[in-house]
């Protein structure tokens, strides 16, 4: 059985006794065991006894992540919006109360108590636009131009909802597919996983010890850079693409409707028209092809086409890395269900226990500047 996986070497040294060996006795009917286990060829018997040449199967990792919030409350996390809005309620605060002054020396020019009471709210807020300025200077050294007082890791990070967000930590998980436990995680303050997906696969394949790795996430993880990172890392992606394109909206046909015929490097288009390859720009750091047909303009369906005069299509260098991925996923469809009952049910389970420890938190009071303005 050289070379397998095998138990603790009796023989190995340890403080007390000097080895494993000396808890058994000389006449111990273990070792009669032993000797005939050593001599059993247990390989007729069904067991795996040599290892592979290719080593461990490749393993199976679903990734996701999570939103946590921090001990740091909205009021207490500023950032640029944040702050233009919060000095802006003061000095409008202060406006208002400027013009109550001057309307009840008017009105009533003996009652000075009303008038003291203005005078200190407006005190008050002047104070409070110093120490927001202070309170400024050092947001806009912060990393990102944020700060948060109570917790100075967090980070405000928009959530699903429109205009909502949550002063917290974004949690990345990658759990095994058969055990589901999590075997690489990360803390990060991006409110977005788009640009998680190699950063977590690569810990969890070195975590592994493997030397191929499948991978399973999210349409949110879908960014090309990342898959290809992955593809060059012995890293095999399964994610939906996002339909980011509004052409289907209007009623106009989509980049899914073009074939790439690569043989050719040309693009067929609904009509049976070939767009050729024109030229090729940069665009965010990438090489990016453009192809379009000189027979757009006498195109029977334009209208459902372009608005243009040609309709261009543009493929990135590495696409064929992309199509693989889209190909890969319609031919196991199951892959993005063996996720949901994975990452999806352990970060539920760590979500549903922080939340449950912050109900239990005691309420905290808001700035005192918020019942001032």
């Amino acid at each position: 059985m050289s070379g397998f996986i095998e138990g603790e070497d009796r023989h190995q040294a340890t403080l007390f006794p000097e080895s494993l060996d000396e808890y058994i006795a000389e006449d111990s009917a273990v070792r009669v065991i032993d000797v005939f286990i050593d001599d059993l060829d247990i390989s007729g018997l069904g067991f795996k006894t040599e290892p592979a040449d290719t080593g461990r199967p490749g393993a199976f990792v679903a990734i996701d992540g999570s939103k946590f919030k921090a001990v740091n409350t909205r009021d207490k996390n500023c950032s640029k919006a944040k702050m233009k809005r919060r000095l802006q309620q003061i000095d409008d605060s202060i406006v208002r109360y400027l013009g109550q002054i001057e309307s009840a020396d008017r009105v009533d020019p003996g009652n000075t108590d009303k008038v003291d009471r203005l005078q200190d709210k407006i005190a008050a807020l002047k104070a409070e636009m110093q120490r927001l300025k202070k309170l400024e200077a050092r947001m806009l050294e912060a990393p990102g131009q944020q700060i948060s007082l109570t917790d100075p890791d967090a980070r405000s990070m928009a959530t699903s909802g429109r205009g909502s967000g949550v002063v917290g930590y974004n949690v990345q998980t990658a759990v095994d597919a058969k055990h589901h436990l999590i075997v690489a995680h990360e803390v990060t303050n991006i409110g977005n996983d788009r640009s998680q997906l190699h950063n977590m696969a690569r810990p969890a394949k070195e975590a592994l010890e493997v030397e191929a790795l499948e991978v399973v996430a999210d349409r949110g993880y879908f960014k090309g850079e990342e898959i290809l990172a992955c593809e060059q890392d012995n890293i095999t992606t399964y994610l939906p693409k996002p339909l980011t394109s509004g052409n289907v909206k209007k009623g106009l046909f989509s980049k899914r409707d073009f074939i790439y015929h690569p043989e050719d490097d040309e693009y067929e288009c609904p009509a049976g028209e070939r767009l050729i390859y024109r030229c090729t720009s940069a665009e965010k750091g990438q090489a990016v092809h453009k192809y379009w047909s000189s027979a757009c303009p006498s195109c029977p369906i334009k209208t459902r086409c372009t608005t243009g005069k040609n309709r261009r299509v543009s493929r990135w260098e590495h696409e064929h890395v992309l199509e693989a991925l889209e190909q890969r996923l319609d031919a196991e469809p199951g892959r993005m269900r063996v996720r949901r009952t994975t990452s999806g049910d352990a970060c539920s389970r760590i979500t549903a226990t922080t939340n449950e420890k912050e109900e239990k938190r005691p309420a905290k009071t808001a700035l005192p500047a918020a019942q001032l303005v």
